[in-house]
């Protein structure tokens, strides 16, 4: 970088007083400036907290390190399995709160008890495909309680990975937790702690269990639907449709979730839906004319020109 200043100037006092300073960038700075990740350009992606969550041990050579990675965008929650390698990231398995109709929640597919849910549904779907699904059940007694699996005797180790949240504020009751949540307690072991679930005093420094346990089964969602309900019934219609449209009331949200965590357990694999093809597909590409299409064309604008002048003849 060059300076340029103007000459130096006495003040009234004597003093010497600088002129105005210019940075000026030269040929040299812009050769040697170097363009940042296109990612890291398009804010997506914090290279430095990527860094040390996929760089392994060299003494472990080719073995990966699994990432349970978290997005949750306006209308989903999107749960993966993800290791590194150098030509890219590869999934091991996926979950998207999107597939919970089919396990009995159709509504509210992104609050707290939804991510929960999801994180469940990845964790058991991971398991069933890795064979450890029968030696590694998770929690099965949703009771709000701390979990993380413990290594059976004379058998595979747990599942091991490490939470990705991107660039999500990690606040107190981020749903990004209860995403871990739900794979901990699915069976895989996500090295975490409990100061940000919600429940967690930092006085006591101790969680409260049940008012986790609350949020994982949508009570907080109930409370607010009664609480609406009675003092302002025009926006509960609004905010609640879909639940009215179901018929769903607030005292059955809890059984409601229950059910889907049951039915996860029970066939956590992906359900593949049948894409409807349109009985007459649309063709937006114009084929081009063949030389005998191009001849018979041109004769039928030939004989078209005809008839008119023959026309205005008569």
């Amino acid at each position: 970088v060059c300076l340029r200043a103007g000459k130096a100037r006495l003040s009234e006092s004597g003093h010497q007083r600088m002129g105005f300073v210019k940075v000026v960038k030269s040929k040299a700075y812009f050769k040697r400036f170097q363009v940042k990740f296109r990612r890291r350009r398009e804010g997506k992606t914090d290279f430095r907290a990527r860094k040390r969550l996929i760089i392994q041990d060299k003494y472990k050579y080719n073995t990966p390190k699994y990432r349970f990675v978290v997005r949750i965008t306006n209308k989903d929650v999107i749960c993966q399995i993800v290791y590194a390698k150098i030509a890219g990231d590869f999934v091991v398995t996926s979950a998207y709160s999107h597939e919970l109709p089919s396990y009995g929640v159709s509504f509210g597919l992104t609050n707290y008890a939804a991510a929960y849910a999801t994180g469940l549904l990845c964790a058991r779907r991971c398991l069933q495909k890795l064979g450890l699904a029968d030696k590694y059940e998770g929690h099965t007694e949703v009771t709000g309680e701390d979990y993380t699996v413990a290594p059976i005797d004379n058998g595979p180790k747990p599942f091991r990975a490490v939470l990705d949240v991107g660039l999500a504020r990690t606040s107190t009751g981020a749903k990004v937790f209860a995403a871990l949540k739900g794979a901990c307690d699915g069976g895989i072991d996500i090295p975490h702690g409990v100061t940000r679930f919600p429940g967690y005093s930092k006085e006591e420094k101790k969680l409260n269990a049940e008012v986790l346990r609350e949020h994982i089964f949508g009570q907080h969602v109930a409370e607010y639907m009664n609480l609406l309900k009675d003092s302002d019934p025009e926006k509960y219609q609004e905010a609640f449709s879909r639940y009215i449209k179901e018929g769903i009331e607030a005292d059955e949200i809890e059984d409601l979730y229950s059910e889907c965590h049951k039915k996860i357990r029970e066939d956590p694999s992906p359900k593949l839906t049948e894409k409807k093809v349109p009985k007459k597909q649309q063709k937006y590409k114009q084929i081009p004319l063949t030389l005998e299409g191009r001849r018979a064309a041109l004769a039928e604008r030939k004989e078209a020109i005809a008839r008119k002048l023959a026309g205005d003849d008569e």
